[in-house]
C-alpha cells in the first residue's frame, strides 16, 4: 500500500483510481490510505456545481474545464451520479460525458455514486477529493446529482459553490425559498437564450437585494453552456469569490469549520461501526427483527436491550 501511496504522489493515474475505489468500496486498509496522503491535502480549491436535473450542469463542466485549462490549471473532477439499485454504482458514467478532455492528462475525471447519501453527496465522495487533492491537481470540481431541500451536503465540502438555475425550471423564486438562496456563491442562469432567462435573473437579484448586509453578494451569471456563452464571465466570478474568501480569512475558517464536522462524522462513524460489530457478535438480529415484526418485541425496548447486551452504558465498570 505504501507503493501505492508513492505512485500516486508520483502522479500516476492508475494509482489514483485505484485509491478512489478503495475509498468508495470502504476496503478495510481505506484508514491507513487516508492517513498516509492526509499531510499531502490542502493545497486545491473545491469548486461546487449544484443544480436540478436537466439544468446542463455536465455541459457547463465541459466548458469550465476548457478555460481552466487554458490557466495550464490541473483539474480534477468528480461527478455524483444516483446509484444504480442493481450494482451499487453511478447510473451515468464519465464515459459518456466529458468526451474531450478524455486524453488530456491533467485532467482526471471520475463518476461515483451517492450510495443512498441524501444530501446528494456521499463520506466516500469527499475522501475521494483528499485523493485527488494529495494527486495534484490544482482544483476540484464537484458536480452533484441534484437539488431539493435535502440536497446541501455540497456547501459542507466546496470552496465555492455554483447553483445552476435554468428560465424553464418553473418558478425561480419557489427554487430558492428551497433553500438554494442559502448555499450559492455563485448563481448561474444556464439556458439563458431561453424566454424568461430575463425573469429569472431579476427575481434572484431581487431576493439578493434583501440581504444587502451580507458580505460577500453572488453574481447572477447568465450562460448557454451549449454554445460556450458566459464562460469566461463565469470563471472570472468563481476567480473573484476566491478572492474574497481567501483575503477576508473566510476561506481558513469554512476549512475550519469543515475539518470540525469531519471529526465529528469521523467519530459518530466508528462508534456506530464499532457498536454494530459487538452486535452481530453477540446478538442473533433476525431473531430480534422476526420478533419485532410479529409484534412481540417493540424496536424501541429492543434498541435499548441491545445496548445493554454489549454493555453500552458501562454497568459492568
Amino acid at each position: 500500500m505504501q507503493q501505492l501511496v508513492s505512485e500516486l504522489l508520483n502522479g500516476n493515474r492508475r494509482a489514483a483510481a485505484r485509491l478512489i475505489s478503495l475509498v468508495e468500496n470502504d476496503d478495510p486498509q481505506k484508514r491507513e490510505l487516508l492517513r498516509e496522503i492526509y499531510p499531502h491535502t490542502g493545497n486545491a480549491y473545491v469548486i461546487g456545481v449544484t443544480g436540478a436535473p436537466g439544468s446542463g450542469k455536465s455541459s457547463l463542466v465541459d466548458w469550465l474545464l476548457k478555460e481552466l485549462r487554458r490557466d495550464a490549471l490541473t483539474v480534477g473532477v468528480i461527478a455524483v451520479d444516483p446509484t444504480s439499485p442493481f450494482s451499487g454504482g453511478a447510473i451515468l458514467g464519465d464515459r459518456i460525458r466529458m468526451q474531450d478532455h478524455a486524453m488530456d492528462q491533467d485532467i482526471f475525471i471520475r463518476s461515483m455514486g451517492t450510495r443512498g447519501s441524501l444530501g446528494g453527496l456521499s463520506r466516500a465522495t469527499r475522501e475521494a477529493i483528499q485523493v485527488l487533492d494529495a494527486f495534484g491537481k490544482d482544483i476540484i470540481l464537484i458536480e452533484t446529482v441534484g437539488v431539493g431541500q435535502s440536497e446541501v451536503d455540497i456547501v459542507r465540502t466546496a470552496d465555492s459553490t455554483l447553483v445552476v438555475l435554468t428560465p424553464a425550471g418553473g418558478d425561480s423564486v419557489q427554487t430558492i425559498k428551497a433553500g438554494i438562496m442559502e448555499i450559492a456563491d455563485i448563481f448561474v442562469v444556464n439556458k439563458s437564450d431561453l424566454p424568461g432567462a430575463e425573469r429569472t435573473a431579476t427575481e434572484i437579484n431581487m431576493m439578493l437585494d434583501m440581504k444587502s448586509d451580507a458580505p460577500w453578494r453572488p453574481p447572477v451569471v447568465p450562460t448557454v453552456s451549449v454554445a460556450n456563452e458566459g464562460i469566461e464571465e463565469l470563471w472570472k466570478s468563481v476567480q473573484d469569490h476566491r478572492r474574497y474568501m481567501e483575503e477576508s480569512g473566510r476561506l481558513i475558517d469554512v476549512r475550519r469549520e469543515r475539518v470540525s464536522r469531519e471529526l465529528t462524522e469521523q467519530v459518530e462513524y466508528l462508534v456506530k461501526s464499532h457498536i454494530w460489530a459487538q452486535v452481530k457478535e453477540e446478538i442473533k438480529l433476525d431473531d430480534l427483527v422476526g420478533k419485532i415484526v410479529n409484534r412481540e418485541q417493540d424496536p424501541y425496548s429492543a434498541a435499548g436491550e441491545l445496548l445493554e447486551t454489549i454493555d453500552f452504558y458501562g454497568k459492568d465498570t
